[in-house]
């Protein structure tokens, strides 16, 4: 096991000023709630347009999903573009190419402009299949028709044979909280911060109020549950990673064309790689670390393991990220979330798109991205999809029966009991250390499930996330579970101690 559990690649040496805590009352021509890379972006871009803001930040800057990715700046979002052709028309998918290719061109020309040292690298992009040579080719001649220089391979750096890839060149890889570091410097941030409401022109924080002209949602996954119910129109689903120091080289960043597929690029002497996805809150059995590295044994058998660490990503109904207006209710308000696996190219989207919508420059892509959009061709399975998992986890759950006795527990694992009638999240350290928490989520009360893989409580129903003492680690929950008391000298406890 390396030392660098839980610890992304991108953490190790990284460094960002402290910063306040927002106090009292103020005002701010735009505020932007969350400070990882979308927010950053769009701070940046105002900035340059003129608009002063100011970022309101729960915890550090950039401590969030933005220290987790694998950080791949890609038009090349899976096998996507044959089915943005048959849901939206060639015309928005092209669109959708553009928007981001051009993101790669702006990375490229910001981070040269400002002397940012980043590990910035041009390279090519690779989706690749071991058994469904069809989607390859029909997604390089549908990533044709929209714009993109697509081409089909079946040679490839990979360690084992393909049968077939698409590859789209000129895409790149950096080091984003090297390159955040850099970026946010001469921007006005707030940390420990955490917004706990909006009201109309006003950001509620715990310590203190800011009213704004413009206030922009870049939080991941908005904690607001009305207007706008996106709880309703989007999931959470986990990734996991590990940096493997190898000489093994790669030609450029790879895809598996699988729901739970590798991946692979590069970072100086690490090769990482990550896989294993599934739904937040489907993972009571763990083994996803595991499983990769049974996987890089099998490939890379002289690597060495230097970190470990795991993703969130939030999935549209339809594939594409919501980047606009947050509601028809609410016309000061705008919104970026829903980036699925893909969130260091369109957050450069978001960006440019939100500092134009607020500064009144028409911009082409805002009709692909809008949040008001709903194809139901392309949304309505996803849709049902979406109810049926929230039905469960509010209803279904809480009616099954769960065991009675700590006995049905494991050390160093948790689940659900019933104990004197009420439903109580056990954890059950390897020392036999007891925490117990009230297993619904402070979000819409669902109930939690344990995962095994990071001993935490998740939510299966819109991906809030907590630790196993209750302590708040993902949104949209915007306050911690409840510890229950325990006492070791009970008769449930003298099973156990």
């Amino acid at each position: 096991m390396p030392s660098n559990r839980y610890l992304s690649i991108w953490e190790n040496g990284a460094f960002f000023e402290e910063r306040p805590q927002w106090k009292g009352e103020g005002t701010a021509e735009a505020v932007i709630i969350g400070a990882g890379i979308t927010g950053i972006l769009t701070a940046h871009m105002l900035k340059k347009k003129g608009i002063d803001c100011i970022l309101l930040e729960s915890g550090r800057t950039a401590s969030g999903q933005t220290r987790h990715t694998t950080a791949k700046i890609t038009s090349l979002h899976g096998l996507m573009y044959d089915q943005l052709i048959k849901d939206f028309g060639k015309e928005k998918a092209s669109l959708y190419a553009s928007a981001n290719e051009e993101a790669i061109s702006q990375y490229a020309s910001l981070i040269k402009d400002n002397g940012i040292s980043c590990h910035f690298e041009k390279l090519p992009a690779y989706v690749y299949s071991t058994d469904d040579l069809l989607s390859i080719e029909r997604e390089v001649e549908a990533a044709k028709e929209c714009g993109i220089l697509a081409s089909f391979t079946d040679k490839t750096s990979l360690p084992f044979p393909v049968k077939g890839a698409v590859r789209f060149p000129e895409q790149a890889q950096f080091h984003p909280l090297e390159f955040l570091s850099v970026l946010a410097k001469s921007l006005t941030i707030y940390e420990n911060s955490r917004v706990i409401g909006i009201e109309k022109d006003t950001v509620i924080t715990k310590e203190g109020k800011v009213k704004a002209k413009h206030i922009i949602l870049t939080s991941h996954y908005p904690f607001l549950i009305t207007p706008g119910y996106y709880f309703a129109r989007m999931h959470q689903e986990r990734s996991y990673c590990l940096a493997l120091k190898t000489p093994y080289s790669l030609d450029g960043t790879y895809k598996e064309d699988k729901k739970d597929g590798y991946s692979f690029r590069r970072f100086e002497d690490m090769l990482i790689l990550g896989g294993g996805g599934h739904r937040t809150g489907e993972n009571k059995t763990g083994g996803q670390y595991d499983s990769l590295r049974t996987y890089a044994k099998q490939y890379f058998p002289e690597a060495e393991e230097k970190y470990s660490w795991s993703a969130q990503d939030c999935q549209t109904l339809d594939g594409v990220p919501y980047i606009g207006q947050f509601s028809d209710q609410t016309p000061n308000w705008y919104i970026a979330t829903g980036f699925h696996k893909w969130g260091m190219t369109t957050s450069m989207v978001a960006a440019n798109l939100l500092s134009d919508m607020i500064t009144g420059k028409e911009n082409p892509y805002e009709q692909v991205f809008t949040p008001q959009r709903f194809k139901l061709t392309a949304s309505i399975t996803s849709l049902l999809d979406e109810t049926k998992h929230s039905a469960v986890g509010l209803v279904l759950k809480k009616l099954k029966p769960v065991p009675q006795d700590l006995s049905a527990i494991n050390p160093g694992s948790g689940r659900v009991i019933e104990l004197e009638g009420e439903k109580v999240g056990i954890y059950k350290t390897k020392e036999n250390q007891i925490f117990a928490v009230d297993p619904k989520c402070t979000h819409l009360g669902c109930q939690l499930e344990w995962n095994e893989e990071e001993e935490t409580w998740d939510c299966p129903c819109h991906g809030s996330r907590f630790n196993y003492d209750g302590t708040l680690l993902d949104e949209p929950a915007g306050e911690p579970i409840t510890r229950r008391e325990f006492h070791e000298e009970s008769p449930e406890a003298e099973t156990i101690l």
